[in-house]
């Protein structure tokens, strides 16, 4: 079952061919693979197991699917784009396939010639993220041709949510939800971090969850430090603090929580003071999510209060970020940022530090719709947590 509508499918592949057509493009390859699957979902709701590959998107908005015969079954019967071809780059190395039909890439610009008369120019997306071997074997098959990098044009057309995105992103914070309170109730002292991992992808995936945006980030006492620490077989032990996060996906697209909560089941006058530092950095940066509000003015009331309560130097991350097909993804709105926001995007406050000496690390995190308005919660329940 394909999560990708055939409508939503087309509107996005009109919006490529804008690109190929601004750039004076022929076509463009759009490289994905499972650990950058953002991209390729974008344009075809899936993502291959074990192998790699590339949506190839013509200027006439006709598209195929570059990978391996492993996924070649998946891929026609869950994407949205179903025509494909098979190459050795994208296939799991020195794996036999004797009934695939397995081509390459001269064989491919061959056949891309003979239906479009000339391929001058190609569009590349994510060719930074793309192997070594994969680039020398498109160049050099596709000899002749100049490939320009349209990463960031393309990027930017995952900016603005639809409506259809913005309804995925809402049921997966719902979702989220129910992990947060699965998570919490797990928390005890003598508990391994790794059941309370379990209780909150359980109660994700058996509401539905088609995937997570991270694996579960569950760090009692110092292991809190490690930012985005996955659970390990370490028992919790009161007075500590577990640092909890989970984000669950809807269709592909992701919600998020995020909070630090106390083993022993109330904070300690310190650890109050703590959060008290964490929520009110929280109620600052979300007041800046207004339209037009650039990234380093959403991001400078935070960085002035950490910096005059001593805790800037225990700051790794910038205080909000846009969550879709990853849960963190671009533009993020730090200290340098001239993004600004617009009504239609997804945004977080995720507000945290690590390496402190006392409290080692802590994150509280939520979502929100940017409206003509100001900001939505994706989460009423995490909003007033966090707030208040």
């Amino acid at each position: 079952m394909g999560y990708l509508s055939q409508e939503e499918r087309d509107i996005r592949l009109a919006k490529v061919q804008e690109i190929l057509q601004a750039n004076d493009l022929d076509l463009a390859l759009v490289y994905y693979d499972e650990f950058n699957i953002g991209n390729g979902w974008y344009l075809t709701g899936w993502c291959p197991q074990f192998e790699s590959g590339a949506v190839l998107v013509l200027k006439d908005g006709s598209a195929m699917l570059l990978g391996g015969p492993e996924s070649e079954p998946f891929a026609k019967q869950d994407s949205a784009i179903t025509e494909t071809r098979n190459f050795p780059v994208f296939m799991v190395p020195d794996e036999e396939y004797p009934n695939a039909t397995i081509t390459d890439f001269p064989t491919l610009f061959a056949e891309l010639k003979a239906k479009e008369g000339t391929i001058r120019r190609a569009g590349l997306v994510g060719g930074g993220r793309m192997p070594a071997d994969c680039y020398r074997q498109i160049t050099e098959g596709f000899q002749g041709v100049e490939l320009v990098d349209i990463t960031e044009a393309f990027l930017a057309l995952r900016h603005d949510k639809s409506a259809w995105e913005r309804e995925q992103i809402r049921a997966a914070f719902g979702l989220a939800d129910a992990c947060y309170d699965a998570m919490a109730k797990a928390i005890t002292p003598g508990a391994m971090e790794i059941e309370v991992a379990a209780a909150g992808e359980y109660a994700a995936r058996s509401r539905g969850a088609t995937g997570f945006g991270f694996s579960a980030i569950v760090g009692s006492g110092a292991r809190a430090n490690a930012v985005v620490p996955t659970a390990t077989t370490k028992r919790l032990e009161a007075g500590e603090l577990v640092m909890v996060g989970l984000a669950p996906k809807v269709k592909g697209y992701a919600g998020v929580m995020g909070h630090s909560l106390p083993v022993s089941g109330s904070y300690s006058a310190s650890q109050q003071e703590m959060l008290g530092h964490l929520k009110e950095v929280f109620r600052l940066t979300r007041a800046q999510l207004m339209p037009g509000r650039k990234g380093s003015e959403i991001d400078a009331p935070g960085r002035a209060y950490f910096e005059k309560h001593g805790l800037l130097k225990y700051l790794v991350c910038p205080f909000a970020h846009t969550i879709g097909l990853h849960e963190a993804e671009a533009p993020f709105f730090g200290p340098n940022s001239q993004d600004a926001l617009r009504p239609g995007m997804t945004v977080c406050v995720d507000v945290s530090f690590f390496g402190h000496p006392e409290w080692h690390g802590a994150r509280i995190e939520t979502g929100y719709e940017i409206t003509q308005d100001g900001p939505v919660p994706f989460s009423a329940k995490m909003d007033k947590l966090l707030t208040t």
